[in-house]
């Protein structure tokens, strides 16, 4: 079982990675082989609309993306982390999505038959604020995210009202909660 992190965050050891952490070091305590991007440290130019990929499958800007896709299409399981802002995802992970318009146009365009067997994905993010609708817009795009590259999204933890750097370590259940949260994502 192969666990890939994806920490769309560009604060180390904030609290979103922190949670990521913890997700990832509950699945491999379960056996997962596990792995963490931090997008923030990778060379990801943002999608220009080329549409070489509705034609080949594949994305004409050459950059860490060429090694991002083998990652995202040989995992079993997905765990997305990223704090909100402005009701939405970091510039760096949205960029990194966006570019996955070249799996969509396998999936959707080319008819390319893209791995299955029951991958599944999760979604962590972390607000400051307690807006109702605070974690919809994020909630949508990682479904279609996962979608476009053949995972089925099957859990979230989305903590409101946290902020300050390392804050989620007073958080009464967060932390076990993302450890609980990676367990059963390799456990099933």
């Amino acid at each position: 079982m192969k666990v890939l992190g994806i920490l769309g965050s560009p604060r180390i050891r904030g609290n979103t990675d922190l949670l990521l952490d913890e997700a990832l070091r509950g699945a491999q305590g379960e056996g997962a082989e596990v792995e963490k991007l931090v997008v923030d440290k990778l060379n990801i130019a943002p999608c220009r609309e080329y549409y070489v990929c509705l034609k080949e499958g594949n994305c004409a800007i050459r950059d860490d993306m060429d090694e991002i896709y083998v990652k995202l299409l040989n995992a079993d399981r997905i765990i997305v982390a990223s704090p909100i802002f402005f009701y939405g995802l970091t510039a760096q992970l949205k960029a990194l999505i966006d570019r996955c318009q070249a799996t969509w146009a396998r999936k959707y365009i080319l008819k390319q038959k893209l791995p299955d067997s029951g991958r599944k994905g999760a979604f962590i993010a972390v607000g400051a604020t307690r807006g109702k609708k605070l974690f919809d817009g994020s909630r949508l795009t990682l479904k279609y995210f996962f979608k476009a590259i053949n995972v089925e999204y099957s859990a979230e933890l989305l903590i409101p009202g946290v902020d300050k750097k390392g804050e989620i370590k007073t958080h009464p259940t967060a932390l076990s909660d993302a450890f609980k949260l990676g367990q059963r994502l390799a456990q099933g």
